[in-house]
């Protein structure tokens, strides 16, 4: 299979390329020539299949031109070691819990994956390849967790000083060993600008080898679709139509879910559910596409000006804004929207996190005005990642799984960056040696 830039459908690569570059030269983002459909025998089985059996056959419609049986097998069972259960919560609304991997988050997911591809695709490579990762939370500490101890790897991950949880801070600035932590005096979308101007800096790129494990890597992206799949199989079938709400920040993660809705999974709908930091939201409603500085809330995670995964709704969608804009729903709800999400649900005898929060809102909202659907949203991340926020609007204390608890004991350490890249650069130049 070949993979074409968002920017110019015309340059195309091959997998090992695709992953191994992470971006086009063009700063566009890969996505495969074709989407494979799978079968309507295939899909109405799904659920007598187990998760990895899911994931054999959907990694194996998408990749079996590239790998090996055995490979695909090797990647879905270092991938899915772990379960993302579908929990009802209320009368027709069900979280989708993608937070008992590793580090507690949904990215867990696409970590694994890319960790083991990369390394697949890397096999009798004598060069170092250095991972540049941008991160405002949970993809830091999944990529880091994901890839410590790799052969061959280095991990350099930037992150905005003072705007990630001390739990995200602290799974992946105490790791040591081939994990880089850079503290940038910016915002989420400085990291990610720096990290990309990197990646097409020519100087940089005659001496080092560098690729991403940001969702802009379709390694990293792709996996995440096989959990829509799974979790459309544990649904009730009922004969309602489905609904997927997505809390957003770079919006891989929706990407995903429209991929296996292309792939033939039955999903009617998806809504893309985001903090005050509401681009997409605007566009769906009908506005221009237009970046925006983002904005600091306490779902840190999603707080995104200027999503790198834009283009590929519009691409997943073969160009035509009018059906994403059908298709998928935008709302966006602040701080005050958030925590009373959080004290709600308590009631019901659940806890979510702040990003499952608004997804939970965003739900609620397109099933007040469209009734008839069975509903699912994301809760991405345990809400002990987010305690301070979570305790705070419940006036309790969390008990932090083990994992998280241990995290906390390990010495933080960081090196200090500003926001301009040529700082970065000079940084990234010393590794050359």
């Amino acid at each position: 299979m070949k993979y074409y830039s968002t920017n110019n459908p015309e340059h195309r690569v091959g997998l090992s390329e695709a992953v191994i570059k992470g971006l086009a030269p063009d700063q566009g983002l890969y996505m495969p020539e074709t989407i494979p459909v799978l079968s309507t025998e295939l899909i109405q089985k799904l659920p007598e299949m187990s998760f990895r059996e899911i994931g054999y056959a959907v990694i194996g419609a998408l990749f079996s031109e590239d790998l090996s049986q055995s490979q695909i097998k090797e990647l879905v069972d270092h991938t899915l070691v772990f379960d993302a259960p579908v929990v009802k919560v209320e009368e027709d609304v069900y979280s989708l819990e993608l937070f008992h991997g590793p580090t507690l988050a949904f990215k867990d997911f696409g970590a694994r994956f890319c960790s083991k591809l990369m390394s697949l695709l890397l096999a009798g490579s004598e060069k170092k390849v250095r991972v540049l990762v941008a991160t405002s939370g949970d993809t830091g500490s999944a990529v880091a967790n994901g890839f410590l101890g790799v052969e061959g790897v280095e991990v350099i991950i930037l992150f905005p000083k003072g705007k990630v949880s001390q739990l995200q801070e602290k799974q992946f600035t105490t790791l040591g060993q081939n994990i880089t932590a850079l503290e940038v005096d910016g915002v989420f979308d400085d990291c990610q600008r720096m990290v990309k101007e990197a990646f097409l800096d020519p100087e940089l790129n005659q001496s080092l080898l560098l690729t991403s494990a940001n969702s802009i890597n379709i390694a990293r992206w792709i996996p995440q679709a096989l959990y829509y799949f799974y979790a459309w199989s544990r649904l009730p079938k009922t004969g309602k139509k489905i609904v997927f709400s997505v809390p957003s920040g770079n919006f891989g993660n929706l990407g995903a879910g429209i991929l296996a809705q292309r792939m033939g999974l039955p999903i009617d709908y998806f809504v893309a559910a985001t903090n005050v930091n509401k681009v997409v939201p605007d566009y769906l409603s009908g506005e221009c596409f237009l970046a925006k500085p983002s904005i600091q809330t306490i779902s840190n995670s999603m707080d995104v000006g200027n999503p790198s995964n834009f283009s590929r709704l519009i691409a997943l969608f073969g160009g035509d804004e009018s059906l994403l804009r059908e298709k998928v729903k935008g709302y966006f709800y602040d701080d005050s929207e958030t925590v009373g999400a959080i004290q709600k649900v308590k009631a019901l005898g659940y806890v979510l996190d702040p990003h499952g929060a608004v997804g939970y809102l965003g739900l609620k909202d397109f099933m007040k005005e469209n009734p008839g659907f069975v509903g699912v949203f994301l809760e991405t991340a345990h809400p002990g990642k987010f305690h301070e926020v979570v305790e705070e609007a419940l006036g309790l204390q969390l008990e932090l799984p083990d994992r998280l608890a241990q995290f906390l004991k390990g010495k933080k350490n960081v090196l200090s960056l500003g926001k301009d890249f040529g700082d970065f650069k000079e940084f990234l130049k010393k590794l050359e040696a």
